[in-house]
């Protein structure tokens, strides 16, 4: 992936962008032969948690070690800090109002941002114990929430505080209008990036538990919902080999676009499957990827949070709308 190495994201690309293979012919029909893969920020130390908000034209995400949350304007193409102080916070998401959802490393909790800009704290606590540090979370269109809680952010102080952990590294699903939340997974090691699929009856986690277990898949995993509450036992929906998966996204035709890291320069950027669990395609990165979304008008523009920047594609795929 010398050709990467070498870029220098303001030349411009011959088409078509060498950095987008095709590795089945399904995937061809989602790739546009004249757009180019695109570095719209970087200067960050791990970038996370993409959301787009269509109403303000603007990518959000999170910077979990320098804690703070970033916001790319689309018009202006300028950045600047949406939330400083963060709480070291990691995924992010819409509810079904359109208010931001967020994880925090920091507080140990999961938090919605009100339209005048107030912070509520939905999830901090479970049987009276601390959460680890949530990490990543969508919303069910019943408007649950779910969300993993693996605790990297209590591993070391970089990405949030020491501690030790007080409760299993599970899945949970909260009713924000009650505040009743439920256990529906705790048999993956690490639960990290998670989404559902375009009926809403299937879940698919990535564990990352592969660094902290010896012969453990580098693997995402796929329940299916029972009655909008439950899950069914896991089974591995693909297995990344060398690669580390983390967080992803669905589009409309039930295809996974998966963040892809720590596997080296060969493997890092974004792995596309089909529904099948099939890798049809791949987008190289000179970094490693945490998560992705879709946004813009059409949400056919594929955004990525890389190790330290942030990355743009325009596809021939739709992403699911919020939630998703």
């Amino acid at each position: 992936m010398d050709y990467l190495l070498d870029r220098d994201w303001q030349t411009p690309i011959r088409y078509p962008d060498p950095a987008v293979e095709v590795l089945d012919q399904t995937f061809r029909a989602y790739v546009l032969g004249s757009a180019a893969l695109e570095r719209i920020w970087t200067g960050g130390r791990w970038t996370e948690g993409p959301v787009y908000f269509g109403d303000l034209r603007s990518l959000i995400w999170s910077d979990i070690p320098n804690n703070r949350m970033l916001r790319w304007d689309e018009a202006s193409l300028e950045t600047s800090v949406f939330r400083a102080s963060a709480d070291y916070a990691n995924g992010n998401t819409r509810d079904l109002q359109g208010r931001l959802i967020t994880c925090e490393h920091g507080t140990r909790r999961i938090t919605r941002t009100e339209y005048d800009g107030t912070v509520t704290t939905l999830m901090s606590h479970f049987d009276s114990k601390r959460l680890n540090a949530p990490n990543d979370v969508v919303v069910h269109p019943d408007g649950a929430i779910w969300f993993t809680d693996p605790g990297y952010g209590i591993h070391w102080h970089y990405e949030g505080h020491k501690a030790e952990f007080e409760l299993p590294t599970r899945i949970y699903r909260l009713d924000p209008d009650t505040g009743d939340a439920t256990i529906v997974d705790e048999q993956l090691n690490k639960p990290n990036g998670l989404a559902f699929s375009p009926d809403y009856k299937k879940l698919y986690v990535s564990d990352t538990g592969a660094s902290h277990t010896p012969g453990h898949p580098r693997a995402i995993h796929v329940f299916d919902v029972i009655d909008s509450t439950r899950l069914s036992t896991p089974t591995v929906f693909c297995d990344f080999e060398t690669a580390g998966p983390d967080g992803f996204r669905v589009d409309t035709d039930g295809n996974l676009w998966c963040g892809a890291a720590w596997g080296g320069a060969s493997t890092d950027g974004v792995f596309i499957f089909a529904p099948s669990g099939k890798k049809i395609g791949a987008i190289h990165l000179p970094e490693g990827v945490s998560n992705v979304c879709f946004g813009g008008p059409k949400r056919n523009r594929l955004f990525m949070t890389g190790s330290q920047s942030v990355y743009a594609l325009y596809v021939d795929a739709q992403g699911m709308p919020y939630p998703g």
